[in-house]
């Protein structure tokens, strides 16, 4: 994909969509059209774990080949990043009960949420790195 004669990468891209669905997520937590129940932070949490035993076992069963190490730094590097987040968010929310329209609350729930997006994204590229599509 090229920009301006820049070429975005992948994870770029997974980001930059993680942090609109985030905004999103936190407005409409705001307004009150969401509502964050603990069923929906236990998947998430539980999303996360098992996208971190998937991250390891694709890692460990790949082929490390020259070509592929180039991209899948990158992408290891924000597919943690969004696993964690989503983790030690989900757990927070879990834990502490925030109103359902608070600006911390919708905070915390929007930043969740483009912690979870994160990881769905960065999954695509991670497959797309894989793949040795990484052009």
């Amino acid at each position: 994909m090229n920009n301006c004669g820049c070429k975005l990468s992948c994870p770029l891209l997974a980001v930059i969509a993680s942090i609109i669905i985030g905004i999103i997520g936190a407005f409409l937590t705001i307004s009150a059209t969401i509502t964050v129940t603990p069923a929906f932070l236990w998947v998430a949490l539980g999303i996360a774990i098992v996208y971190l035993a998937i991250a390891l076992l694709s890692v460990s069963l790949s082929e490390r080949s020259d070509t592929r190490i180039s991209c899948l730094c990158p992408v290891l590097s924000t597919l943690i990043i969004g696993i964690l987040g989503t983790a030690l968010l989900s757990v927070i929310l879990l834990g502490i009960t925030f109103a359902a329209t608070s600006i911390v609350g919708a905070i915390f729930t929007g930043a969740l949420l483009a912690f979870l997006a994160l990881t769905v994204t960065t999954t695509a590229c991670l497959v797309k790195c894989l793949a040795g599509c990484e052009s």
